[in-house]
């Protein structure tokens, strides 16, 4: 049986990189108290962490949603700097990292910054609302500077361009860096969002499971939009248990992959 390590090879510090961080969805695979087959279980690429990425400038890097294993995440890329931090939307699976930055504010004695939309503001001043008290000394809370995220976020020296799509009822932040988009917990794509992911060499797709679900994806549909954008590449991600990743691909159109994590993106 394999034994999830969350590390990969080292960066090219000459290339601008997207890493997934995890590929999963908001349980994880394998998921808590669920047998499964060994075979299944004995390759690495079936083992997710939950849905994130880093973005990996030339002078910087970007944070996408902080998971329940964001240290592990991180740690395991050898990442020891991150600029900002986005969160796409407020949901526990790409929030409940977020306790985990107070170690760089500990080290830089500065909040991290966090971009992400504004009445999402709302949810993290809720839910870590200890990170915004005052304590005396000898006491360390996560601190975070809460933005607005703009249409266009200079990060990295890179241009991140910013979008929103639906996630169900919510709204979720998709990102465009150079030739790549990352379009995580969708389940439909407004034309404004649209526009902005025309002449794509990869995409990043939620594709959760095969039965239809209200708020995300599911495999066909994901299908159909990747056709329908066109990109060179399209890696689907939030993926569940019902993907045994080898067989799977083997099923997919040519274009199209499932992403795992660790998988590497050059921009």
């Amino acid at each position: 049986m394999s034994r999830r390590t969350y590390s990969v090879e080292p960066a090219n510090c000459e290339l601008s990189e997207v890493v997934i961080l995890g590929s999963g969805t908001s349980n994880g695979v394998p998921m808590l108290g669920v047998k499964y087959p060994p075979a299944f279980l004995a390759n690495p690429k079936n083992h997710r962490s939950r849905a994130s990425i880093m973005v990996m400038g030339p002078t910087g890097n970007l944070l996408v949603d902080c998971t329940p294993e964001m240290r592990l995440q991180v740690t395991g890329l050898g990442i020891t700097e991150i600029e900002a931090v986005v969160i796409t939307h407020t949901h526990a699976d790409h929030i409940m990292g977020m306790d985990d930055l107070r170690s760089l504010c500990m080290r830089t004695k500065a909040p991290v910054t966090v971009y992400t939309l504004k009445h999402h503001e709302a949810d993290i001043r809720r839910v870590f609302a200890y990170a915004f008290h005052e304590y005396p000394p000898g006491i360390v809370v996560p601190r975070f500077d809460l933005k607005a995220i703009p249409d266009v976020l200079q990060v990295g020296g890179l241009d991140v361009h910013s979008f929103v799509v639906d996630h169900g009822p919510s709204k979720v932040i998709g990102l465009r860096v150079n030739n790549l988009a990352y379009v995580t917990d969708v389940s439909h794509i407004p034309a404004e969002a649209g526009a902005k992911l025309h002449d794509l060499d990869i995409l990043i797709l939620d594709a959760v499971r095969y039965e239809p679900h209200p708020n995300h994806f599911h495999m066909a549909r994901a299908i159909e939009v990747a056709r329908a954008i066109g990109a060179k590449k399209t890696y689907f991600t939030h993926l569940s248990d019902d993907y045994d990743h080898d067989l799977v691909n083997k099923t997919l159109p040519e274009t199209m992959e499932l992403a795992y994590d660790g998988l590497r993106l050059a921009i």
